[in-house]
């Protein structure tokens, strides 16, 4: 199997898996006893909460661990209306389900939503802010990169007007920390969600950035873990897994960053070849490691599934969202037309990708694109 759906999850990293084993077996303390067990896991995690801060420009103290991307976006939302009166939020047209769910939530129970759009090549509309009134803004919510199509936003330019109109800044940046430099407070966000099996860390660990200005409501209340922002016991394996992933996607990141790079324009140079391909986003500043193309008169699910009977891994959008058969919201906002919406397909690029499994990938493609998948 060639795995290129990367931006679903990543494989777990062999120095990670070492990292968390003696907090699988005899390192079992409660991060919260007094004894020397406990203490033990109290350092892990404490040497964890480092590794995360660092990978994004973070303090320690602001790292507020969860059980995932998915809980690190719902308290950011959540956490943020529940402590204020219903007011106006201001959200990206193509956030991710975790986002735009509880925005939906939210917006059932008297929050006004507004979203911010996109041009065609997903890029957000800054100076659609400019028509927001100064002090009627309660916060605003925008990814870093998007899942689908890797298109980065530049949150440092809509950071000073969401500021000027009142309002906190929250950044999806699941599928940006790890592949990019992340300087948060140069980004100028005051709260950051995180998730590691997104970049070779365990699945089921988290992480929402906050800065100590803002006021939460937690959605688990307990024993005061997590500056009491997120009660239960801590999974000491689990978050160890996470700063241990962090600190090798900070070491390697150029490294990573710049072969991904490589074959992301290989990967294109080669579909450039196919008649009619188009690639969403393509004029847009992207992740290095994503391409999300549609191919006239295919559908995008037919095609995974007969890549998968040919040893491909691929996607057709977002995990959270795949199957449902629908064409993508994300490029829906983007204007695309429906039809060819539903033709997409998401390559995803990892840390170990090779030369060889982009080219076996192009010939694959290249073979069945030559077979109608539509009637």
């Amino acid at each position: 199997m060639v795995y290129l759906d990367h931006n679903a999850t990543t494989p777990l990293d062999p120095r990670v898996l070492e990292a968390m084993l003696p907090y699988l077996g005899s390192a079992y303390g409660n991060p919260s006893g007094l004894y020397r067990l406990g203490r033990l896991s109290r350092g892990a995690v404490d040497t964890a909460r480092e590794q995360v801060a660092a990978l994004v420009g973070a303090q320690p103290g602001e790292v507020v661990f969860t059980s995932g991307g998915t809980e690190a976006n719902n308290l950011a939302l959540k956490g943020l209306a529940f402590a204020a009166p219903a007011g106006r939020i201001v959200a990206g047209a193509t956030e991710h389900p975790s986002v735009s769910e509880p925005l939906r939530f939210l917006a059932a129970r008297g929050w006004r939503v507004e979203y911010l759009p996109v041009d065609r090549d997903g890029r957000p509309n800054a100076a659609w802010l400019d028509d927001v009134p100064a002090g009627t803004l309660s916060f605003a919510t925008l990814m870093l990169a998007n899942n689908e199509t890797g298109v980065l936003h530049d949150l440092a330019a809509l950071a000073d007007k969401v500021r000027e109109r009142g309002g906190w800044l929250h950044s999806d940046a699941v599928q940006a920390a790890g592949k990019i430099p992340i300087d948060i407070k140069a980004l100028g966000v005051q709260l950051m969600s995180l998730s590691a099996h997104k970049l070779y860390g365990p699945k089921g660990v988290g992480a929402l950035i906050v800065d100590r200005a803002v006021v939460l409501e937690p959605l688990l209340h307990g024993g005061g873990q997590e500056r009491g922002l997120r009660g239960g016991t801590e999974n000491v394996a689990a978050i160890v897994g996470f700063g241990k992933a962090a600190e090798l996607a900070l070491g390697e990141l150029e490294q990573r960053r710049t072969e991904q790079l490589r074959l992301r324009r290989k990967l294109e140079q080669g579909l450039a070849s196919l008649p009619g391909v188009t690639v969403f986003g393509e004029r847009a500043e992207r992740l290095p490691n994503t391409v999300q193309f549609a191919l006239p008169g295919h559908h995008g699910e037919a095609l995974v599934m007969n890549l998968d009977r040919l040893g491909f891994a691929v996607s057709s959008g977002s995990a959270c969202a795949s199957g449902a058969g629908a064409a993508s919201p994300v490029l829906l906002a983007m204007g695309v037309d429906p039809d060819l919406a539903r033709g997409a397909v998401r390559v995803s690029l990892g840390k170990d990708t090779r030369d060889e499994d982009v080219d076996r990938f192009l010939a694959a493609l290249k073979k069945l694109v030559d077979i109608p998948i539509d009637p």
